[in-house]
């Protein structure tokens, strides 16, 4: 699964920008509050919009303080996926079961330093497990070849039933890097500059996929 992020479209042309990807498994959406994060993108406006513009399922990822009070609106709002941060959650369990009431996939995320075996039992109530391999907040990062050991541990729980979720990696995504995220166990890839700094944004999302299917 490829998931392009438009934080490296161009936000003038968003429709057209999704349009373009239309052969991508999820449209991955980074909201970021400049607290959390120190950076300000996009919000729930914007998602609205994003979902009157395309059939694609949203894949919102949420890199804000207090998801327990805003997260809810992105999936009432039509996201197909939306994941909160564990390191900013109060209450990530019940969060997850109120964003699965709202009609969404509900997905954690980890920033590089957070290790997976506390979460472990959280994980069981979500969806989705989002292993971020840069800081989250910027694009265009370099990828964080020492997160593959959370991402290949996070497999074999999947492998062998203890959790039942979707393995996804954010975050230095590219031709160079796919392979060993695939090797490592991840089911879906976020690629921002990758796709859309490239001339046809849909051949290179067909490229990454081809390269994962290999590497798997």
């Amino acid at each position: 699964m490829i998931a392009p992020s438009i934080l490296s479209a161009d936000f003038a042309r968003l429709a057209d920008e999704a349009a373009a990807v239309a052969s991508a498994d999820w449209l991955h959406v980074d909201v970021m509050d400049a607290h959390f994060v120190p950076n300000l993108t996009i919000g729930l406006p914007v998602v609205k919009s994003l979902r009157k513009a395309t059939d694609l399922p949203l894949d919102c990822h949420l890199m804000i303080d207090d998801p327990d009070r805003w997260a809810i609106a992105y999936a009432e709002a039509g996201a197909y996926n939306v994941t909160v941060h564990v390191e900013a959650a109060n209450d990530p369990v019940q969060l997850a079961k109120n964003l699965r009431a709202a009609g969404a996939k509900a997905g954690l995320s980890l920033k590089p330093g957070t290790p997976l075996e506390p979460c472990v039992e959280v994980l069981k109530h979500y969806d989705t497990l989002l292993v971020m391999s840069v800081e989250p907040g910027f694009g265009g990062q370099s990828f964080m070849a020492e997160v593959l050991d959370k991402v290949r541990a996070a497999r074999r729980l999947v492998d062998t039933g203890h959790l039942k979720l979707v393995i996804e990696i954010d975050g230095g995504i590219n031709a160079d890097t796919i392979e060993q995220a695939a090797e490592a166990g991840v089911d879906c890839f976020v690629a921002g500059s990758a796709v859309y700094d490239a001339a046809d944004p849909g051949a290179a999302l067909e490229r990454l996929r081809e390269q994962a299917t290999r590497a798997r």
